[in-house]
């Protein structure tokens, strides 16, 4: 029997693994940080025997609450993951298998490779409609890339999407792979329609060195990059800096920033209310945003969310709040679950990287309701 995580997002810690049914586990932390939740290992040992597998010192982890009702993935194929039932107490996540093939890969959710990122990228740079860019490297000497979607004029809108500023949230590359495959479908009308109106700049991995060494949170040097949006820098957070710095070339007319949430078990949007310079126009249009989407798919809430920031209590340090502040622009917060969706729950896959692609495809839907009142 044999545990490994040296490879792509890989991270576990083995504290033993001698007796299959008393496997020992525990998640390293993101480098300079305190952050951990992101774990994705492989199995190697006897198939059709039974193994438990316990994952402990969770109640220290980065956020002990996404533990409770939460069920690992797994995947024999790394195409398909499925839930494993899995039970969490004091402080420990424990799952039983029964592998059907001698290697099995359990994550904390559908994990997105770089390589499938560097895919993603050069697909879609070979549709005549889009331009990839690279803004600079991070600490690491990855890529910071953008992709350009349409042709730019001054009369049209310009949307951003950025994507996995925290890099253990998976499914909003996910989400993005859906979004782009819509938008470059040139038989698709909602992709007609926008590219009329409006130019797309997408960020599809904010934070490709966090991704890469596994992490939950941070890049490279333990930052947490969606806390860097008021004073980025080349040596703590290129990333921010960088595409903060297109931002401001470019200029921007909505940004939708998408991320995933440990602990609420819904899809949901946290907006720029607590912002200086909030306003009736921002609120119309969050609120036309919003009922496009609830009208879209069955898949979006508004009831369950974060609490709303007093007015001038927003948090400027975080990109959709900087964003709509220095862009007078709506700006979201797209969450979804690592979870399910509770509202249309799933016990075989719950919330999964197929559900994301598809909710990225509905959102483009609902950018329709809005690209015309954006200014």
């Amino acid at each position: 029997m044999k545990i490994t995580s040296n490879f792509d997002s890989g991270n576990i810690k083995v504290i033993e693994a001698v007796d299959p049914l008393n496997i020992q586990l525990e998640i390293n932390k993101d480098n300079q940080s305190d952050f951990f939740q992101w774990f994705h290992f492989r199995l190697e040992t006897t198939a059709f025997q039974n193994h438990k597998l316990h994952i402990n010192n969770l109640e220290n982890s980065a956020y002990p609450d996404g533990w409770e009702g939460y069920h690992a993935v797994a995947s024999y194929d790394r195409q398909t993951w499925f839930r494993v039932p899995s039970e969490y107490a004091n402080g420990t996540l424990s799952f039983e298998v029964e592998p059907e093939c001698g290697s099995m890969y359990f994550a904390y959710f559908a994990p997105y490779s770089y390589d499938r990122h560097l895919d993603l990228l050069a697909w879609a740079q070979s549709q005549h409609a889009c331009e990839l860019e690279t803004l600079g490297e991070t600490l690491d000497g990855r890529d910071m890339s953008v992709l350009r979607v349409g042709i730019p004029s001054s009369e049209k809108k310009k949307i951003w999407i950025t994507a996995r500023q925290h890099p253990g949230e998976t499914m909003a590359e996910w989400y993005v792979e859906g979004l782009l495959h819509k938008l470059l479908d040139d038989e698709d009308p909602h992709a007609a329609a926008l590219l009329s109106k409006a130019v797309f700049y997408i960020v599809p991995n904010m934070n490709p060195d966090g991704s890469v060494r596994g992490h939950l949170r941070t890049n490279a040097k333990g930052v947490n990059l969606n806390r860097e949006w008021q004073t980025p820098s080349m040596e703590n957070s290129p990333e921010v800096f960088l595409v903060l710095n297109k931002m401001r070339e470019t200029g921007l007319d909505m940004h939708l920033d998408i991320h995933g949430d440990e602990a609420i078990p819904y899809n949901f949007v946290a907006g720029s209310e607590g912002i200086p310079g909030y306003d009736d126009r921002l609120k119309e249009l969050e609120d036309s945003f919003k009922a496009a989407l609830l009208t879209v798919t069955p898949e979006f809430q508004d009831e369950h969310g974060y609490p709303k920031d007093e007015p001038g209590q927003a948090n400027l340090t975080v990109g959709s709040s900087a964003v709509a502040h220095e862009f007078n622009a709506l700006a979201y917060t797209v969450e979804m679950p690592f979870k399910d969706n509770d509202d249309l729950p799933d016990p075989d896959y719950g919330w999964s990287d197929r559900r994301s692609y598809q909710f990225g495809q509905d959102t483009l839907a609902a950018i329709v309701n809005v690209v015309d009142k954006l200014r």
